[in-house]
């Protein structure tokens, strides 16, 4: 109970990124790096979408030890069986199948009744569960949807053998106390509940995905579905690094822990970066270029004294080499001192003060004020 089993989508959510095709050589670089990370799951793709992704996913089982491999599927027979056939080759399978459950999802795009899609859900985990034990049931568009329903189709695919029950928040709509109240709900009024693992699966439309998934955590939720940095369709998915670190800084509030080892997220978010051609914005937590970096001469100040009056995580954790000191316009004299240290300089306090000025008037000029400047400025 006290294990957040990570369930990676890069490769299938992820990848229905605008913009975004990876080869299959890319595919299991990514693959192999998850791996190496300790994820425990890996949606490896939709196997009946096209050849290119069947060979994806049976490529990625064949080579992936150590993990568990996920196809994912509609509640449809061909979808069932051309999953089952592409995991073959894995130690450990998963076929991951459902059913939109909100009444726009069912009027709108399914064209059915909720008894229909009840019946159709439960006809689809029987079938899955003949090729394997592992089978997780989406109710896609939960977040809209009514719980009388969704208790209704939970308690049916797990009496049907579902092993794990993703409720997904679709169109990123719930606020964080909604999600949590969803899986608590969920938890307690379905009677056979503890014969499932349920799992979050979030998206970014409103900036919440991360909030969200930790909402989930706290209701209840022992699987997460990410993805490294983000990356998924419209605003993304929820961030693999970002709930990893959330659940390890703040152990005291969750008592909970991963698999995953922190000190390699930052090799995979610029691995996954490069591949995808995603670039990762600056001030992304985390991950991003600036995530660590400093230039306001207050906090300067501060971090070169006690590292943790502005950082809550260690660089070190999570694979970056050290904080950095930037020079900028707001810079103060500790960050110059401290740069121009670094460098093997020292002056006397008079000096100091002179070359103080002279970088003032340099860095209203520059964005940044880099180690080719200061050389020049102790010229002066």
């Amino acid at each position: 109970m006290n294990q957040v089993h990570i369930f990676d989508t890069t490769l299938r959510d992820g990848e229905q990124s605008p913009g975004v095709r990876l080869n299959m050589d890319q595919k299991l670089q990514i693959g192999r790096a998850l791996v190496d990370l300790g994820v425990n799951i890996i949606e490896a793709g939709f196997p009946i979408s096209s050849p290119g992704d069947f060979e994806s996913v049976h490529t990625l089982a064949t080579e992936l030890k150590g993990v568990t491999i996920c196809g994912l599927t509609r509640a449809v027979t061909k979808d069932i069986e051309c999953a089952a056939e592409a995991l073959k080759p894995a130690e450990r399978r998963r076929i991951h199948t459902g059913l939109g459950v909100s009444e726009n999802h069912l009027v709108n795009k399914l064209r059915m009744t909720e008894d229909q899609a009840l019946e159709k859900g439960v006809a689809a985990v029987k079938l899955a569960r003949q090729f394997t034990d592992d089978v997780e049931y989406f109710m896609e568009d939960s977040g809209r949807a009514k719980k009388e329903y969704l208790y209704r189709v939970v308690e049916a695919v797990i009496s049907a053998g579902a092993t794990v029950i993703n409720v997904p928040d679709t169109t990123g709509y719930t606020t964080p106390d909604e999600y949590q109240q969803l899986f608590a709900d969920l938890i307690s009024n379905v009677p056979n509940s503890d014969k499932a693992v349920f799992s979050c699966h979030c998206h970014n439309d409103l900036g919440m995905a991360t909030a969200n998934t930790l909402g989930g955590v706290i209701g209840g939720a022992r699987q997460v579905e990410v993805t490294v940095n983000g990356i998924g369709e419209r605003a993304g998915n929820t961030s693999l690094e970002e709930v990893v670190m959330a659940l390890h800084i703040r152990e005291d509030k969750f008592g909970l822990e991963t698999s995953i080892d922190t000190k390699k997220l930052l090799a995979i978010s610029k691995m996954v970066s490069e591949l995808t051609g995603m670039l990762v914005q600056r001030n992304k937590a985390v991950v991003g270029a600036n995530a660590y970096a400093h230039s306001s001469g207050i906090h300067q100040d501060g971090v070169l004294k006690e590292r943790s009056t502005y950082e809550i995580i260690d660089p070190s954790l999570v694979g970056a080499e050290k904080s950095e000191i930037i020079l900028t316009a707001r810079s103060g004299r500790h960050g110059l001192k401290h740069r121009l240290s670094e460098l093997g300089f020292s002056f006397p306090a008079e000096r100091f003060e002179e070359l103080y000025t002279y970088f003032l008037e340099m860095a209203d000029t520059r964005t940044e004020v880099g180690d080719g400047d200061l050389y020049e400025l102790v010229k002066k």
